[in-house]
């Protein structure tokens, strides 16, 4: 297959704003395709050629060559340029990546250019990321969805899951499981507005601690161990405590889930941005762990010594993790389906400084990947992780920088919400420094500009708290989050991990209002 009829394909997917749509015209094209080719095919609309890191930022793409007047890139030879491109290192490499990239370039038409382009930097529009790609394959392979989105979970790779689902159906798919070494997606927790309202869903329940701190995913497989974050990044190297922790578990081989957290000399967590700081470090570890040592706390465990354990309810997970791991390294849990002692746990959680509770269903699997009923988050504020559409220039001390954020949440694939549905704008909680840092970060994803406001690509992911929900006109959704600030940006997630106008209505829902606009 062309080139061509992949970035048409593209082009047509993110021009319609339908789920089922979008789904039907990635079956379509990769039903055309050849076996060789459909890996090749979901990795550049997936965007996972752009995590081979090829080196190749905006800055590289403003000169080109002249477009191509007729389409003759072949759809795989495309892939594995990218991929050459990737494994150029030492000296003279950036020239050799720009005689490559040149090369590649002028072999593509403008279409073709402007796809490319969009794969390398990110800017893919269309919508077309693992889950969607994930539905797209299982109708186009005629296989169930949930055996496509399983294999996701466990491989993480929709260029590898599409390539065993179309050359070899569901048994292919079956095939893929929780490998020691090869990180799996992790599972995450719905939120509700307290802890009455999780018990309403979840009753006996287990409640635990929940931290703020950064989400490590540790593999032990005889001496070798690795570590990973929630991005499945590799940090082995950068947390030599969680390794020799892990290392002196009496097992063989396993497969624990947890938070990686910053303490202070009394015990108390120290600030996320100080966790963030030293797992990011790729400074001398050991220097960096006198100065601000990590402590490791797993609530599961998904392997043991040669067993898989992610289909088992919660509780065995949990009885297991108990007979291998010492109190000092799992978080704090209790079980009960009683309100007041739910509410005491809630209060102790917040007493030692953390964020909240994680209420959980001691029946539920593991479910990696996935944000369902199983867990459930509750803080003291509320809270969501909201995607960056633009800012408007401050004023006064701010003059000169980009300071009142447009907050938008996902979609829900409707024409009318479209893909992001505006909540508010806020300019609260921004620091000096995040302010340099906000302005610098949305120039370099400016696609269009006003005299007063800067529209940016939705790819910086901000969590902000607010006191409740309003209802509004202004807004698409009919809603508007009152007093809200930001906490953070979430550098650990993409913008297609963003909260949903879905979760905002159920927080509408669950009488998280705030007064009536």
């Amino acid at each position: 297959m062309l080139l061509h009829r992949l970035a048409s394909t593209s082009g047509a997917v993110g021009a319609e704003p339908a789920r089922n749509a979008k789904i039907a015209l990635l079956a379509q094209c990769l039903r055309e395709l050849g076996p060789d080719e459909s890996p090749s095919a979901v990795a550049l609309l997936s965007g996972e050629s752009r995590r081979l890191r090829v080196g190749v930022g905006p800055a590289a793409l403003r000169e080109l060559p002249a477009p191509a007047g007729l389409p003759t890139l072949g759809v795989r030879e495309t892939e594995e340029t990218l991929a050459r491109i990737a494994a150029v290192h030492g000296p003279g490499a950036q020239a050799e990546r720009r005689l490559l990239l040149d090369g590649l370039f002028a072999r593509a038409t403008e279409e073709e250019q402007h796809f490319l382009s969009a794969v390398l930097v990110g800017e893919l529009r269309q919508g077309a990321l693992d889950a969607l790609i994930g539905d797209a394959v299982a109708k186009a392979a005629e296989v169930p969805a949930t055996a496509v989105r399983r294999a996701l979970m466990f491989r993480g790779s929709a260029r590898a899951v599409a390539a065993a689902a179309l050359t070899g159906g569901a048994p292919a798919l079956r095939a893929f499981g929780l490998e020691v070494g090869r990180p799996v997606r992790p599972m995450l927790a719905a939120s509700a507005p307290d802890v009455a309202t999780a018990l309403e869903r979840v009753s006996p329940a287990a409640l635990e601690w929940k931290l703020d701190g950064i989400r490590v995913q540790v593999h032990r497989d005889g001496s070798d161990i690795a570590v990973f974050t929630r991005s499945l990044d590799d940090i082995t190297a950068r947390v030599p405590e969680l390794v020799e922790a892990v290392a002196a578990l009496p097992v063989r081989s396993a497969v624990l889930d947890g938070e990686a957290l910053a303490l202070g000399p009394d015990g108390r967590p120290r600030p996320f941005q100080v966790t963030a700081a030293r797992t990011a470090s790729r400074q001398d570890p050991l220097r960096l762990r006198e100065e601000v040592p990590l402590q490791a706390f797993f609530f599961d465990l998904l392997h043991r010594d040669g067993e898989d354990l992610l289909d088992l309810p919660g509780e065995q997970r949990w009885e297991a993790l108990e007979q291998t791991l010492p109190p000092a390294l799992r978080v704090p849990r209790t079980v009960t389906a009683d309100s007041g002692l739910a509410h005491a746990f809630f209060r102790d959680a917040l007493a030692q400084g953390h964020e909240g509770v994680v209420v959980k269903d001691p029946a539920a699997p593991y479910a990696a990947g996935r944000r369902g009923a199983g867990w459930i988050k509750v803080k003291p504020r509320h809270t969501l992780d909201l995607v960056v559409l633009a800012a408007e220039w401050g004023h006064g001390r701010r003059r000169g920088r980009l300071s009142n954020l447009h907050l938008a949440a996902r979609g829900d694939g409707s024409a009318e919400l479209g893909e992001w549905v505006m909540l508010g704008k806020t300019f609260k909680g921004l620091t000096d420094e995040l302010l340099a840092w906000q302005t610098a970060a949305l120039l370099e994803r400016e696609v269009g500009r006003t005299s007063s406001v800067v529209r940016v690509r939705p790819e910086l992911v901000v969590e902000v708290a607010f006191d409740g929900l309003q209802r509004s006109p202004r807004y698409p959704a009919g809603l508007a989050l009152r007093f809200a600030r930001v906490l953070r940006y979430r550098d650990d997630k993409t913008a297609a991990e963003a909260d949903t106008v879905a979760t905002v209505r159920e927080l509408a829902a669950e009488g998280l209002w705030a007064g009536q606009e």
